[in-house]
């Protein structure tokens, strides 16, 4: 079999994440400037390693004040810890276009395995002849056990923003 190497089309891919904010509303963030690259035996992606990196001062969330404060030592810590990264160590299929892609998430310099359910989209050729293959991810993480552990209460005792932070990506690849 011939190994493949893909790298992302960042035109058509997106990486976000989604918080709860009073446990009432979700608040929906993403990083502008990342970077995919995988290799895989032919187009079969469950043999693959995915390897991603993020720069954390690209975090945008649509409102400057709260994207300074993600950057800051409360959360991500951007001076200090610029990248988030990804390395995928197994995929489990489930059926030909899901599965599981396990790996290694590294986020303030602490690294934790988490796994994200994947929806392949397919294979085909684009009008200027590159081959692409798409894919949705989801995943949920526990943004505390990264260090990011900044906490507020309400006046009544409620969170301002949960623990649980939600992963929600859109990933066009292209043949190499």
């Amino acid at each position: 079999m011939a190994t493949k190497k893909w790298s992302v089309d960042p035109v058509h891919s997106e990486i976000q994440f989604k918080v709860k904010h009073l446990m009432i509303t979700t608040v929906t963030g993403s990083f502008e400037k990342f970077d995919i690259t995988a290799e895989t035996e032919e187009n079969d992606f469950t043999t693959g390693t995915v390897r991603f990196s993020a720069d954390i001062d690209s975090v945008t969330t649509g409102n400057p004040d709260r994207d300074t404060h993600l950057k800051s030592g409360e959360f991500f810590d951007a001076p200090a810890y610029p990248q988030m990264t990804f390395v995928s160590t197994r995929a489990e299929k489930e059926s030909d276009d899901e599965f599981v892609l396990h790996g290694d998430l590294t986020i303030r310099g602490t690294t934790k395995s988490v796994a994200l359910k994947v929806e392949f989209g397919g294979v085909v050729k684009d009008p200027y002849g590159q081959t692409k293959a798409g894919f949705t991810l989801n995943g949920k993480i526990k943004r505390k056990e990264f260090g990011l552990s900044w906490d507020a209460v309400t006046e009544a005792g409620g969170v301002v923003v949960s623990d649980e932070v939600r992963i929600a990506c859109e990933v066009q690849l292209v043949q190499q």
